[in-house]
């Protein structure tokens, strides 16, 4: 096995290894300067007439806006540059970019919106009571930690069918970068080590986790020659080569005896082009994540019921315990339809249109009362305990000159993922199984009630079934062009986190930069009558002091969101980044 190094030669590769990385080298060369020369083949048509002042991105750290700008330079498209980002972060952020995870990318591209579900699925072998010992309760950290935590991975097929169908340049050149990174080496940010260093004693003795990131340290070159050779084996045989290829093989050999996924489950996988949720709001379209999130639809049902109660907002004052308060109930019935209707759309039958139907969310919002005393009757899905998601997910927004933009939530699950590293490959597999109920009526490893009274049971452990996820990549279109992308990660705090954002922009008028730093508080039905704050701007003195005095509990969290947005107001793209990470925002001409 040979494992990232630091400051050190690098590890030989195998023959083979080293032809597929001459191979690309040309690549890696192109990509070490400034400007890409695309490939001649590409020049055949003139390219279309701008339709903005210029490209621009906001992502989780520079290593990605740098790879952004390559990409552009190149000629590349924003599902060129999304494509390459995450690749990137892939290999500069670990902790949540991935090859061995899954997630959602909205997409507008050419006046058209798309949706592309690449969300993990569960092993063939798995069963509905996998993580129960015998007396038919979880074996703690069973779900989250180690091989048998591990669902299909669909990044690397998203992203291949992405790219295949939109994108302008050569596959090759899209992973230039990454595989720069991973052969050269990058240095990592402190906040980066942090996380790592937070993770270290969960997996021990566990996984291999350490023998591959023991010398991952701030301001330290780290490289990753496994990772390496798996990301050249991409770029030379395409996106399927992880689920066909050698990659496959290494995967299905680190699983074998530990876990469930097998080779002929990853030749199975396939990301799915899905419908994406639309609906008018404000005067703008709202393009967002249909099921298995359940984040657009709690996003489309917030943002209308908001706007039902105008009235009851009139004169409120932005995040005052009145405000709160109102937001809070709404939350309560998002999160009561989101236990009870959400889950895999290709396993049950979502009534998504009965959810958004404008009257049944104006019955919804009827029962919103300012002098409602919280938790005093008990909050039920409207058509007959919430629960959330790891919060280390990532996130990046995308424009590009012409008008396209892509929107892209990805993520292992829980920081790191299950914490096993693909020997040979270099690159970490996720923990995605955890996103299922483990229990009916039971407590997840997350620490949240899971919903026994869901009559559908529709998140429960199923052979290629996909979990349930709140993951909401969002594109505001305005006059069919676009308005607004943005995106977090965060778990159950996603959409609420958008939703705030949002309105904060909207309803308020807040520039992009204020809007991302305000208050930002969290509400999910259980635990009942408890409003979240966040460290950036915690709840305290005398609004603390109302909202106890109206009956609520205050209980702080150490995330809520690391949004990136980026504003459309006229021809110049407006990125912003969230204050609360590291995160890049950058126009690029």
């Amino acid at each position: 096995m040979s494992v990232p190094t630091h400051d050190a030669p690098r590890a030989p590769f195998t023959s083979v290894s080293f032809a597929r990385l001459v191979m690309v080298s040309a690549v890696v060369v192109a990509f070490a300067g400034s400007v890409v020369t695309p490939a001649p083949a590409l020049a055949k048509t003139p390219p279309p007439k701008a339709a903005l002042d210029a490209s621009a991105v906001a992502v989780p750290d520079r290593y990605s806006a740098d790879t952004a700008q390559q990409i552009f330079a190149a000629g590349g498209n924003a599902v060129d540059a999304a494509v390459a980002i995450a690749f990137t972060l892939a290999v500069t952020a670990p902790d949540a970019g991935n090859l061995g995870g899954g997630g959602f990318m909205t997409v507008f591209m050419d006046g058209k919106p798309y949706f592309l579900d690449y969300r993990e699925r569960a092993p063939q072998q798995a069963t509905r009571e996998m993580y129960l010992d015998d007396k038919g309760n979880p074996v703690p950290g069973m779900s989250a930690v180690g091989h048998r935590a591990v669902a299909v991975p669909g990044t690397v097929d998203g992203m291949w069918q992405a790219q295949r169908r939109f994108g302008k340049l050569k596959w090759k050149q899209v992973l230039g970068p990454a595989l720069r990174y991973a052969t050269d080496g990058f240095q990592a940010e402190p906040w980066l080590q942090q996380r790592r260093d937070a993770v270290v004693k969960t997996f021990a003795g566990k996984t291999n986790f350490d023998a591959y990131f023991s010398n991952l340290k701030a301001g330290v070159t780290y490289r990753q020659p496994e990772l390496a050779q798996t990301l050249a084996r991409i770029a030379d045989d395409g996106g399927r080569e992880f689920y066909e290829g050698r990659t496959a093989e290494l995967i299905a050999q680190q699983m074998y005896g530990h876990g469930l996924v097998t080779k002929q489950d990853l030749i199975q996988y396939k990301a799915v082009w899905r419908q994406p949720l639309t609906a008018d709001w404000n005067g703008y379209r709202v393009v967002t994540a249909p099921p298995p999130s359940s984040g657009g639809v709690g996003l489309i049902q917030m943002l209308k019921m908001k706007a039902a109660l105008k009235q009851a907002f009139d004169g409120v004052e932005l995040n005052s315990a009145p405000y709160i308060h109102l937001i809070a109930q709404i939350e309560d019935r998002v999160f009561a339809d989101r236990q009870q209707y959400m889950g895999d759309p290709d396993s049950f039958k979502v009534p998504v249109d009965k959810l958004l139907d404008d009257v049944y969310l104006a019955q919804r919002a009827d029962e919103v009362k300012p002098d409602e005393v919280p938790g005093a009757t008990p909050v039920k899905p409207g058509l007959g305990d919430a629960m959330p998601e790891k919060a280390q997910t990532t996130h990046f927004s995308v424009v590009d000159k012409w008008g396209n933009a892509v929107s892209n939530t990805y993520t292992l699950n829980g920081p790191f993922g299950s914490g096993v590293v693909v020997d040979g490959g270099g690159f970490l597999l996720n923990d995605a199984m955890d996103d299922f109920v483990t229990k009916p009526s039971g407590a997840s490893t997350a620490g949240a009630s899971q919903p026994g009274a869901n009559s559908l049971d529709t998140n429960t452990i199923a052979p290629g079934r996909r979990p349930l996820s709140s993951m909401t990549p969002t594109i505001l279109l305005k006059d069919d062009k676009v308005s607004l992308v943005i995106g977090t990660p965060g778990g159950s705090r996603i959409l609420t986190s958008i939703f705030q954002v949002m309105t904060d922009l909207y309803d308020f008028n807040m520039t992009p930069t204020d809007a991302l730093a305000a208050l930002r508080f969290h509400h999910q039905l259980l635990p009942r009558k408890t409003i979240y704050f966040e460290p950036y701007h915690p709840i305290t003195g005398e609004l603390a002091e109302q909202l106890q005095g109206m009956g609520y509990a205050l209980e702080g969290q150490s995330f809520n969101g690391d949004v990136q947005m980026i504003r459309i107001d006229g021809t110049l793209p407006e990125p912003a980044a969230d204050p609360r990470g590291a995160g890049v925002a950058r126009v690029i001409r």
